[in-house]
């Protein structure tokens, strides 16, 4: 039997998509892609251990690489060419406000504001915390098991950090998902869990435990992992931690096809930043939205097919039966 073919303009698009997954910062591993097996994939459920972003809106690519000729003979002419140095760039607005959002666009540490302890000293970065409570045995990314005197200190709504205590550790510190980076020996013992991405928001409450909204990004609660409520989320202008993510941007044309970006190892290269975007046309006291502005440094790795440094993979699933 024939098939029907038709040859493929320029992709028409809306919108781009974007998806973060963390890179194993202690080994230095980023998240693989393979566009071949998973470039299909459903856009509202990304492959683990993808993190779906939404929307994002002036997406831009800048390609800082340079290269140089190689000259030679009398008089010199250019023999062929040489990449002298490989430099990426990616831009961004995240259209939503989320703890993974607000870190992407910080160049520092991005923190969780624990609920505090009564009668505890104010900080800027948050006051001492209330005690955090124990996860018991059993629990899943979606279920946190606690004894019934520690549930119900907890109400549907509530937003909850989970990881281990910190016990004086340097170096990386938040598991799985690297929050900061430690110089020199602290003395807060909650330290992890106001710097962790191990956090979600609470749907149910039962004399077992938490049933949360959406699982934790770290997965099923490591031994000895305990539980603190948080308000909210604040970040600093300065400090020396950069973000470093893989990232994956999807371009979905209107005949099906598919343009993926995949960025193994990116870096968070400015402050915070926000936009205002007019909602009425009114730029003077007219309604806007505010929207986080994301600038990222892609890192090179290298590719063991056959060992060349690379930034990015762009890859492109054509259209059912296009000509290609």
């Amino acid at each position: 039997m024939a098939a029907n073919w038709f040859s493929a303009p320029a992709p028409v698009v809306r919108r781009v998509r974007g998806y973060f997954a963390p890179v194993n910062r202690v080994a230095q591993t980023p998240v693989l892609f393979d566009a071949s097996e998973q470039g299909g994939f459903d856009l509202d459920n990304p492959p683990a251990p993808w993190i779906s972003l939404g929307w994002v809106r002036e997406f831009a690519r800048k390609s800082g690489s340079k290269t140089a000729p190689v000259f030679t003979g009398i008089p010199a002419g250019p023999l062929e060419q040489i990449r002298e140095t490989l430099e990426a760039q990616v831009s961004l607005q995240f259209l939503s406000w989320t703890k993974l959002t607000m870190a992407l666009a910080t160049g520092s540490q991005h923190m969780n504001l624990l609920a505090s302890a009564s009668g505890a000293a104010q900080a800027a970065d948050g006051a001492q915390a209330a005690a955090a409570v124990t996860v018991q045995s059993g629990s899943t990314a979606t279920f946190v098991a606690l004894a019934e005197a520690d549930a119900a200190i907890f109400a549907p709504g509530s937003i909850i950090a989970l990881d281990v205590d910190y016990t004086g550790q340097t170096g990386f510190v938040g598991a799985p998902i690297s929050g900061a980076y430690v110089r020199q020996a602290l003395t807060d013992v909650d330290y992890v869990r106001r710097v962790t991405f191990n956090v979600a928001l609470v749907s149910q409450v039962n004399s077992g435990g938490l049933t949360l909204a959406e699982p934790l990004p770290g997965g099923a609660p490591a031994a000895g992992a305990k539980l603190q409520g948080i308000t909210g989320f604040v970040d600093r202008e300065g400090g020396s931690f950069y973000q470093e993510w893989s990232a994956l941007f999807v371009i979905e044309g209107s005949q099906g096809e598919r343009i993926l970006f995949h960025y193994p190892r990116l870096q968070t290269m400015t402050g915070a930043e926000e936009v205002a975007l007019p909602l009425d046309g009114n730029n003077k006291g007219g309604l806007e939205r505010i929207t986080l502005k994301g600038q990222f440094l892609a890192l090179p790795v290298t590719d063991p097919l056959d060992w060349e440094r690379v930034l990015c993979y762009r890859s492109f699933l054509p259209a059912p039966k296009a000509l290609v």
